[in-house]
């Protein structure tokens, strides 16, 4: 899986929070609401953000292990993670926090998923979990994920998979083509396969629902702002660098692109959950 810097993960956390959707948030929670304890495994983790959002939703007794491919990055998320915490303490390869009522065991994996995806997911998880991650994955891949998924009678949530759907403030005359053209760049192989980019969503709830999955899916977009300029500053110059990697788009019109200043930006994700015939 083609890698993202701790540093660009962390800039994009605070917007990921905010744009998770909440009427999925609360049907996971439902879902759990009479579990005292469970396991959760979050794949291609990163430095732990997705835990950070995700465990208020659930009980008071957690253990998580959390899957990346990239060392960096799990040793990123062991020192964001305990200094999310209010109160860590050492167990072997666990770290054990505590965030307030909560406790939660975190374990660290490091692992090429194309390979050990079974060893990643291990024997028993209640829930696979995941964030802006299936869009880089192949159709193929989500489809051995749900078939490992279903095998464990998995719950299955994973938010803000990108749906092709974005817009930028203001408006280019070229803004579809570029659109198109990032789309292609995206669909190419990043580690898992050549990539499902906008049509994972779509992939994914057809994959569960071959295992008799309930899905249920909401919106969760980015809503750029003002108060977001770091993150655009960031994002419209990597999209059009991702355009021109292509040479779909000719260099003047990537050229005049960049250089009209955006002031915001909507980019449109979705989430999923999925739950198992026995968690209907």
């Amino acid at each position: 899986m083609s890698g993202f810097s701790a540093a660009w993960l962390s800039l994009r956390e605070a917007i990921d929070h905010r744009s998770r959707n909440g009427e999925l948030a609360g049907r996971l929670a439902g879902a759990f609401a009479r579990r005292a304890s469970l396991s959760v495994v979050d794949l291609g983790c990163g430095t732990g953000s997705n835990l950070r959002a995700t465990a208020p939703l659930l009980g008071l007794r957690q253990s998580w292990t959390l899957v990346d491919h990239d060392p960096a990055l799990l040793a990123a998320a062991r020192e964001r993670l305990s200094d999310w915490a209010d109160r860590v303490e050492r167990a072997h390869d666990a770290l054990v926090l505590s965030h307030g009522e909560r406790r939660l065991t975190v374990r660290f994996r490091e692992a090429d998923l194309n390979r050990d995806l079974g060893l990643a997911l291990g024997e028993s998880p209640d829930l696979v979990t995941a964030s802006a991650f299936f869009d880089l994955a192949s159709v193929a891949f989500i489809e051995r994920l749900a078939e490992a998924t279903a095998a464990r009678r998995a719950a299955f949530f994973t938010v803000l998979t990108y749906n092709g759907r974005q817009g930028w403030t203001p408006a280019h005359s070229n803004d579809g083509a570029m659109a198109e053209a990032f789309h292609a760049h995206q669909m190419t192989d990043k580690g898992l396969g050549k990539a499902a980019g906008p049509h994972a969503p779509a992939a994914l709830a057809a994959a569960f629902r071959r295992h008799g999955y309930t899905i249920s899916e909401g919106d969760s977009p980015w809503l750029i702002g003002a108060h977001d300029a770091a993150l655009l500053a960031e994002l419209a110059p990597g999209f059009a660098g991702a355009v021109a990697a292509t040479r779909a788009v000719a260099e003047g019109t990537i050229a005049s692109w960049r250089a009209l200043g955006r002031t915001g930006a909507m980019v449109g994700h979705t989430d999923t959950l999925a739950l198992p015939p026995a968690a209907r």
